[in-house]
């Protein structure tokens, strides 16, 4: 068997974080008086970078020195709702035990700050078990490009026909299309029709184990 990979989002794969990124993004977009709805929130905030999100909101383009600072504020506030929460979706810890003693190489590849990662991955001690963990610090382009997939199979050399993606959103299903991988679709944020077509969908990692990600992987056609 060729080396295979697992790469996972982390924002509503590894944690279910987005009621507390909506928490956050509610005190920062109050703060500024700028209006929003959780529809807007549902279509123009899950997977998606924060250039986007803050342009979108603003109703003007936000890059540069303006773009670090007012990310730098909301995030801050992010981890500050989250940081005694931390928890995983159901049984994601012994899904991934169960890929590393099967021999999976494995890769965290988000589109949150470094210290969005940090936060999860120390509290969960995931940097053991991983062998890439790539950030939106790591990458040029953001979800659905597929760059951040691309470079994590690179960094732990395994093909990207030979990775299986879990995602939760729109754009990173698209991402992880887009860089030729198998994808599982994580129904913690977004209902199977709103999502572009995967390979498999879960609800918890009760649902999935390694003998189905084999599967998936020699399969050479979706279902």
């Amino acid at each position: 068997m060729s080396q295979q990979c697992v790469i996972f989002d982390m924002d509503g794969v590894i944690s279910h974080t987005n009621p507390h990124h909506v928490i956050a993004f509610e005190k920062f977009f109050d703060k500024y008086n700028i209006p929003y709805t959780q529809e807007e929130f549902e279509e123009h905030m899950y997977g998606k970078h924060n250039s986007y999100i803050m342009t979108h909101f603003f109703k003007r383009p936000i890059t540069g020195e303006e773009l670090i600072k007012l990310e730098d504020e909301k995030e801050g506030m992010f981890r500050e709702i989250y940081k005694d929460k931390v928890e995983t979706i159901p049984h994601y810890m012994d899904f991934l035990n169960e890929l590393k003693s099967r021999g999976f190489k494995t890769a965290v590849a988000t589109s949150a700050p470094r210290a969005n990662l940090d936060l999860i991955a120390n509290f969960l001690k995931l940097g053991e078990k991983m062998d890439s963990m790539m950030s939106s610090e790591d990458v040029k382009f953001h979800k659905p490009n597929p760059e951040v997939y691309l470079k994590s199979a690179e960094r732990v050399g395994v093909s990207p026909s030979d990775c299986v993606v879990f995602e939760d959103s729109f754009s990173g299903i698209t991402a992880g299309l887009n860089a030729g991988m198998k994808v599982v679709g994580v129904l913690s944020t977004h209902k199977k029709e709103e999502l572009p077509p995967c390979d498999f969908y879960i609800n918890d990692y009760s649902e999935v184990n390694v003998d189905k990600i084999i599967e998936i992987l020699n399969s050479k056609f979706q279902d």
